[in-house]
């Protein structure tokens, strides 16, 4: 082997430099760093990747999928195997993408399904042994707080009394607040502080107050499969549309209607609320910047459901503007819709291209303090 030779006398050696040392606390992250939300549901697998820009934040990367998790699950009471294995390929995808982007930051949760199924441990220990990921089975009362903080970007600052209503694919969450004593300008970040809680923790601020809350375990697959053996397409949507109602009886606002007054805004979160929206506004492709804070009447609303009943089940199939992963699923949505709209009569809805996937990068980012504080 060869000797390295001495160095010659006199010789300067640089000194190696220490390796630079970042000040922030090891806890403290980086305002570059991305961020993921996953939200598994009933019906879809749902991921953002984002970075925070401001009061928002830039998503970076998107993943959306159909996987119908809870296929079966209101006869059975368990996950089938088949809903398993789409998941996890879905749930493999995500992965990828994640590693893809050196995610450090996330928060990967499932909802209604896996709260209900029986055998949900073996699912989430299989979808680790098989990607790598720990999913978290979220309570209802968080659902709804996420689903509300999603949503803050939307509220008028003119809003006193707000109803958030989030129609999932087993669940549906109705989020009542009061912001009258919260100056006007102040309203969309009173919102945003409910990701601590919905009793809010710090005085210092003017507070948005949750009058009422209500997870519903009917959302557009439940909804759905209850009333799969009525024949009559009209018949099964005024059912479903009744029967949703009776399961509000608990949510204080539903026994107090008079609650709508000047200042009342009801904004929808859902699949099925930006699916009535893109008909409404007839789009062939859909395009979240026309439909994300879009507000209908309720006449308009009325007159696309009505148009989906004389259109029948095949020509919902058919109508590019629902979609092929939607149109078994948008009746189902739609009475619940329209059983809103029966209760608490408005002239209008904000419709709302978002929830619970922007409400886990909210407050994420907000616990993190990387976003700026400002107008929404």
């Amino acid at each position: 082997m060869a000797k390295i030779p001495p160095k010659p006398a006199g010789s300067h050696v640089r000194p190696v430099p220490p390796p630079v040392r970042d000040p922030r606390p090891a806890d403290v992250p980086d305002p570059a760093d991305l961020y993921a939300a996953l939200d598994l549901g009933t019906n879809s697998c749902r991921m953002l990747i984002a970075q925070p820009k401001g009061s928002q934040f830039h998503v970076v990367d998107s993943f959306s999928k159909s996987v119908q998790l809870g296929a079966g699950l209101e006869a059975t009471g368990q996950l089938s195997r088949s809903s398993m294995a789409r998941t996890v390929g879905a749930l493999k995808i995500c992965q990828k993408k994640l590693r893809h982007h050196s995610v450090k930051r996330m928060r990967l949760v499932a909802t209604e399904a896996c709260r209900r199924a029986t055998n949900a441990k073996q699912f989430t220990d299989l979808v680790t042994r098989e990607t790598g990921l720990e999913l978290e089975i979220i309570e209802p009362e968080e659902e709804a707080r996420l689903a509300v903080i999603s949503c803050a970007p939307l509220v008028s600052v003119k809003t006193e009394q707000l109803l958030v209503v989030d129609i999932g694919g087993g669940s549906t969450e109705l989020v009542w607040i009061d912001l009258s004593r919260v100056p006007r300008v102040d309203r969309p970040r009173a919102i945003m502080r409910l990701h601590t809680g919905f009793d809010p923790k710090d005085s210092s601020f003017p507070a948005a107050k949750v009058v009422d809350w209500i997870s519903v375990p009917l959302g557009v697959a439940t909804l759905r499969d209850q009333f799969n053996d009525v024949d009559d397409d009209a018949a099964r949507f005024a059912l479903m549309s009744w029967f949703f109602e009776e399961n509000l009886a608990e949510f204080t606002p539903y026994q107090d209607t008079d609650q709508v007054k000047e200042g009342f805004q009801i904004v929808g979160t859902s699949g099925t609320v930006t699916t009535v929206a893109a008909s409404h506004l007839g789009l062939k492709r859909y395009d979240r910047n026309k439909v994300d804070g879009l507000r209908m009447t309720s006449d308009q609303i009325d007159h696309v459901i009505q148009g989906y009943l004389h259109l029948g089940p095949d020509g919902r199939r058919d109508d590019p503007r629902i979609g092929r992963d939607r149109h078994a699923l948008i009746m189902s949505g739609a009475a619940i819709l329209q059983a809103l709209l029966r209760i608490w009569p408005t002239d209008r809805l904000t419709v709302a291209d978002r929830g619970l996937r922007e409400g886990l990068l909210y407050a994420q980012m907000s616990t993190d303090g990387v976003l700026e504080e400002g107008p929404y």
